[in-house]
């Protein structure tokens, strides 16, 4: 299986990082630090390597966010995060459109979006509806800055493999790329496509197609280092 890990262009970056957003959502320039991170991310480094494979990437991205989380403060603050987009979100939840879980082995957040009003078939431009649900969804990111964020697309069974691959590498793609264009900061943002690989439902009926076709969301809070 190919699994594809998908970062904004450098170009993209530059743009991109004129600002950022502070743990209240006010704009702000971005540090020194924070820019150090983009530069290095830019020349080469995956920004999701960075998170996850690297010491030292770990460390620029905590300085980044300007300090980890730690102790017991991981846990409030993901809860509180939780509330806060469950409240902005109650319409879609309601809708069945969107559910959020938290996992209890590191307090991350799982966000799983259907497809209802994301993607028209076979496309990857984002739906006005679906704009109304991220712009929701990056205001609570962009108030609670210690957690990283890696967008998943999946797809369901129709089509070949390859096909479905590229298409849930691109709809992630889509949805990372109106994140950042919401100033979520994009050392933060990672994405991945999977394709036809995790279905949720039975692929066999049109309502487990559904559910299949969906992009989620996995949360990570920044936990500072030694915690």
């Amino acid at each position: 299986m190919r699994t594809a890990l998908i970062t904004l262009p450098l170009t993209a970056l530059f743009l991109l990082s004129a600002c950022a957003t502070s743990d209240l959502g006010d704009s702000r320039d971005l540090s020194k630090t924070e820019t150090g991170a983009l530069i290095g991310a830019a020349s080469g480094a995956v920004l999701g390597a960075l998170i996850k494979d690297d010491k030292r990437g770990k460390g620029a991205l905590i300085g980044a966010v300007g300090g980890g989380l730690a102790g017991g403060a991981v846990g409030y603050y993901m809860d509180k995060q939780a509330k806060d987009l469950e409240l902005q979100l109650q319409p879609e939840i309601q809708r069945g459109e969107i559910s959020i879980d938290k996992r209890a082995s590191d307090d991350a957040l799982l966000v799983n979006m259907t497809s209802t009003t994301g993607f028209d078939n076979l496309a990857t431009e984002l739906k006005p509806g679906y704009i109304t649900t991220l712009n929701k969804i990056s205001r609570v990111l962009n108030q609670y800055g210690k957690t990283t964020v890696t967008v998943i697309g999946h797809t369901d069974s129709i089509g070949t493999h390859a096909d479905n691959q590229v298409l849930s590498e691109r709809r992630a793609q889509s949805v990372l790329d109106h994140f950042a264009s919401q100033k979520v900061n994009p050392l933060r943002l990672s994405a991945y496509g999977k394709g036809e690989t995790e279905p949720r439902a039975d692929n066999n009926t049109e309502a487990g197609r559904a559910l299949n076709r969906r992009v989620e969301l996995v949360i990570v809070p920044v936990v500072a280092a030694g915690s």
